[in-house]
């Protein structure tokens, strides 16, 4: 059997596309990666060794993109899975959190029933920049009794410093590549 894509061969498969949503902007487009077999099999089987090693009971993950990685890692974990909505897209009383966003403000939403209190959550997604939704979606799993002391990502953009927000706020933080510039 061939061994897994490396992450720096993980890191070629994702399209750079300038200028977008902005001008400036150096968009960090992960579909090139999520359609191509080999790599996205790979890139779940390096996020479930890393969350399997951070003792994960639960995998959380954020819409939309995070529930593509999440999932996916917590089927091969064997573990349940747990999705972070948008508000309005859960059919029974939720828990929330409004958080700040660079132009505005969003909200999240869980089934509080769906998180064990105690269980250790680990949050996968597919991007950190500002942190802004990792840290809202750790502040509402804490809410709801989890325990969450690591996030795991397959991009981070560490000049926007999402990553140090999230550690500040006591969450490990691994992603599996990094890209300069925002």
């Amino acid at each position: 059997m061939k061994a897994a894509m490396t992450t720096d061969e993980l890191k070629e498969l994702v399209r750079t596309v300038p200028d977008f949503p902005a001008p400036g902007i150096l968009f960090r487009d992960i579909t090139t990666l999520i359609s191509h077999g080999e790599g996205l099999a790979a890139c779940v089987g390096h996020l479930a060794d890393r969350a399997q090693a951070a003792g994960a009971e639960l995998i959380v993950g954020m819409e939309a993109r995070g529930f593509i990685f999440g999932a996916a890692v917590a089927a091969r974990l064997g573990i349940g899975f747990v999705p972070v909505r948008k508000p309005g897209k859960l059919p029974i009383a939720t828990i929330g959190i409004d958080y700040a966003l660079e132009y505005g403000r969003d909200r999240l939403e869980i089934d509080p029933g769906a998180i064990p209190s105690g269980h250790n959550v680990v949050i996968i997604d597919d991007l950190i920049a500002t942190g802004g939704t990792a840290l809202a979606a750790a502040e509402l799993l804490r809410q709801a009794g989890a325990r969450v002391d690591h996030a795991l990502f397959v991009i981070d953009l560490p000049d926007l410093h999402g990553a140090e927000r999230l550690r500040g706020a006591g969450v490990t933080v691994e992603a599996l590549m990094d890209f300069p510039g925002h």
